[in-house]
């Protein structure tokens, strides 16, 4: 089991833990993670990181379609990876929510399932040069020729000789995506993936790679990352730490969506805690924050993190490594969490 590490997005200061990212790269995890909502961007800290760091993988997770054009989302892995030494950026993609994508981007959130399809390739079309890039698209296009265009666009080659193989990973959990995602992508970032789902997940994966080979592409489980991402508190007190975690988790399943869509909520309620997932968004979305994060189960939390002493961590540790994922993205800002994971995950560890 490969180890990562996520830093997710930055919160009112802008805080890059340079020196937590050097100790992980230390530690043998393979990867770093960077996020994006509406506020800092996932592409800028990776380049930093990239001038501080010798190997560790950068990965975005996720990149938002709608902050981008395929293009520029290309140009940015392109330009980073080669900053870096190449090989080693991952470009991690998803197309967040439609409060987001409508609100924020002022995007609308049309067909995410064919946009993405469609960013994917024009991505690769740019990384590989074979030709100047046109695409015709069901979502995007190239040249763009729909309502203002001029109609002069040309099909251009990129400039910079760019890594043609930067894996490409994406962000679901839904059939049709995760579906898509077995088809075209080189990894998967799993949406509420906790040990045992694998096999809810599988068919849909499989069905994906199939699609792939009868377009020619050797495509399966030996060729494809699952990307799976747990939340780390090392505490002597269990319930501390899972009561840590609630007003987080009040947020995403209450708050990071609207009422009729959010996806957090969505999986919540998949995964048996549909009454409590109800609870806690009825009371975010009336404003009672601190109520909503005291009733989302200590179960569920547990369900989806390692928490408590060193030991009991270790020892849970097993179902994460044995529930078919490739890597573990850790989510801890506790650099004694790093540590344990190491441990557990028995990497080439250097205090």
């Amino acid at each position: 089991m490969k180890l990562g590490l996520s830093l997710g997005y930055s919160g009112a200061q802008m805080d890059l833990p340079v020196e937590r990212v050097q100790l992980a790269e230390r530690l043998g995890y393979d990867s770093v993670w960077t996020a994006e909502a509406y506020g800092s961007d996932a592409v800028t800290p990776l380049a930093f990181l990239a001038a501080k760091t010798e190997k560790i993988k950068l990965g975005t997770g996720i990149m938002q379609l709608a902050a981008r054009t395929p293009a520029n989302a290309a140009m940015c892995a392109g330009t980073v990876d080669a900053m870096a030494g190449g090989g080693r950026f991952i470009l991690g993609l998803g197309v967040s929510g439609p409060q987001i994508v409508e609100g924020w981007y002022g995007q609308p959130w049309g067909r995410p399932y064919y946009r993405i399809k469609d960013y994917v390739e024009i991505c690769r079309k740019i990384w590989r040069r074979e030709e100047p890039v046109t695409h015709d698209g069901k979502e995007i296009s190239l040249p763009y020729t729909g309502e203002g265009a001029m109609g002069i666009g040309k099909p251009l080659k990129s400039i910079l000789h760019m890594n043609p193989d930067i894996p490409i990973y994406i962000g679901s959990g839904k059939e049709a995506s995760v579906r898509l995602t077995g088809e075209i992508a080189d990894g998967w970032l799993p949406l509420g993936f906790v040990p045992g789902s694998l096999d809810e997940y599988k068919p849909w994966l499989e069905q994906g790679f199939e699609r792939a080979r009868k377009k020619g592409e050797d495509k399966g489980w030996h060729n494809f990352d699952i990307h799976a991402g747990v939340f780390v508190d090392v505490d002597p007190d269990v319930k501390a730490a899972i009561d840590r975690l609630k007003p987080r988790e009040a947020l995403y399943v209450g708050g990071m969506g609207h009422r009729d869509k959010n996806f957090h909520n969505d999986l919540m309620c998949r995964r048996g805690f549909a009454d409590a997932a109800n609870r806690v968004q009825e009371l975010y979305l009336a404003g009672h924050k601190q109520e909503a994060a005291e009733a989302v189960p200590d179960e569920w939390i547990d369900l989806k993190s390692l928490m408590g002493p060193p030991a009991r961590i270790k020892e849970r540790y097993k179902a994460w490594d044995d529930c078919g994922a490739t890597s573990l993205t850790v989510r801890s800002a506790q650099e004694e969490a790093m540590h344990v994971m190491a441990e557990a995950a028995r990497l080439n560890v250097q205090r």
